[in-house]
């Protein structure tokens, strides 16, 4: 009998360790479909081939080095607010830009993105994307960008929702 309640308060404290341990960022899990086709269509313009290549992708277009470049085909989704696809230390990693600090706090602004960081113009927070995990650099915010899935198949990305 001893055993049995052993047992059963290991079973429930297994239970009760197992509760929901798995993170949930303060920026909403809007969806995002991209594909980036380097070689042809509309974002023949973005050659990530060194580090620090960026693209930001919104509802309006797509912008490179500052310059707005096209308007991005409307079956697209863009996230919460906006993507940016960055070359880092990691390969190709791709970012909703909603500062989670912000959206914290109900609200969505989109951080801009200057060399190797993604400011946000609101609160200031710097996300450091050559890292390969866009974590903040001034101690504001206490979460990273929410990062997002991409896959890289001979030119081709795409990039969709974890």
């Amino acid at each position: 009998m001893r055993r049995l309640s052993g047992i059963i308060l290991a079973l429930a404290l297994t239970l009760v360790a197992c509760e929901e341990t798995t993170f949930q960022s303060s920026v909403p899990a809007y969806p995002v479909r991209i594909v980036i086709d380097t070689k042809v269509g509309a974002f023949v313009h973005f050659q990530p081939t060194s580090f620090g290549s960026h693209i930001v992708v919104n509802k309006d277009g797509y912008f490179m080095d500052g310059k707005f470049v096209q308007p991005v085909p409307a079956m697209y989704a863009w996230g919460y607010g906006g993507v940016v696809v960055y070359v880092s230390s990691n390969g190709f990693d791709a970012y909703d830009l909603a500062c989670p600090y912000c959206a914290s706090r109900g609200s969505c602004h989109t951080c801009s993105v200057d060399g190797a960081h993604a400011v946000c113009p609101v609160c200031g927070e710097e996300y450091d994307l050559l890292s390969g995990v866009a974590v903040p650099t001034k101690g504001i915010a206490h979460e990273a960008l929410r990062r997002l899935n991409i896959i890289n198949s001979d030119g081709r990305l795409t990039i969709t929702q974890r």
